[in-house]
């Protein structure tokens, strides 16, 4: 695998010299839905996420590194406050509980404008992106554990939101295994095509992915970027795994493999 901790700033806001018009195409006819997570798979935020979040929850409540402990990849933001929540004896019903995401997202803003390890955009994803967009049987969208406001700000942080048209995000959303439905209602919704679940390839980098996109009967690639091995995922089950996404022909070549 390529070292993630040597990519570069040149990997962030690169501004092509066209338009960006990607998430304005309407792909009315699109067979294929590919469903991106975002952590580990697109994009590494030099841990900005774990620190806005234990940043907003020492704000309310006071209790420093609250999420110390908390897995925190490939869960959803609002699964992993919960757990925080619970470690620290609060009740999932509090009402300070219902600031999280705005103060979170106020840190997160900050956050990723700092340095850190292991930031940046993941090997291949920009070309992949570039391929996958220009195609007409193609439609690309977001299946994350983040919240949208989150989601939003780490891809247009690196110039990468403007591929996606909607997506199932992490927004009062404890289990990820429903996010695939959540989906393709999204994209219906959003104007795009009627997709089944068949329809469907999941691209993440965990386990927790490869769950998601089996409970919703969809196809899952997997990717060696975050913090699981390519074996690892391969135990999962996932139906391939690259170690990165540098090779997009064979990236492309497995979407279409049946």
């Amino acid at each position: 695998m390529k070292d993630s901790a040597s990519l570069s700033k040149k990997n962030r806001r690169r501004k092509d010299p066209a338009p960006a018009t990607f998430a304005a195409r309407a792909d009315r006819h699109a067979a294929t839905l590919i469903l991106f997570d975002i952590d580990g798979t697109l994009v590494l935020t030099g841990g900005a996420g774990g620190r806005a979040m234990s940043l907003a929850f020492e704000e309310i409540f006071g209790i420093r590194n609250a999420f110390s402990g908390v897995p925190l990849a490939g869960r959803t933001d609002a699964w992993i406050l919960r757990d925080g929540a619970t470690a620290h004896g609060i009740s999932p019903d509090s009402p300070a509980l219902a600031r999280f995401r705005d103060i979170y997202l106020r840190h997160l803003a900050i956050e990723l404008d700092k340095p850190g390890p292991r930031k940046g955009v993941m090997p291949g994803v920009r070309e992949l992106l570039d391929a996958l967009a220009a195609r007409d049987d193609i439609y690309l969208a977001l299946l994350t554990g983040n919240y949208e406001g989150g989601a939003r700000l780490k891809l247009e942080y690196f110039d990468l939101w403007r591929y996606f048209r909607c997506g199932a995000f992490g927004d009062g959303a404890a289990d990820r295994n429903g996010l695939v439905p959540k989906a393709l209602a999204r994209v219906a919704a959003c104007g795009g095509p009627s997709f089944a679940s068949s329809d469907a390839v999941v691209i993440g980098d965990t386990p927790l992915d490869v769950a998601c996109a089996k409970a919703g009967g969809a196809r899952l690639i997997a990717v060696a970027t975050g913090n699981h091995s390519v074996d690892e995922l391969r135990a999962a089950g996932a139906d391939v795994v690259f170690e990165d996404l540098s090779d997009t022909g064979a990236v492309v070549r497995s979407i279409f493999r049946k």
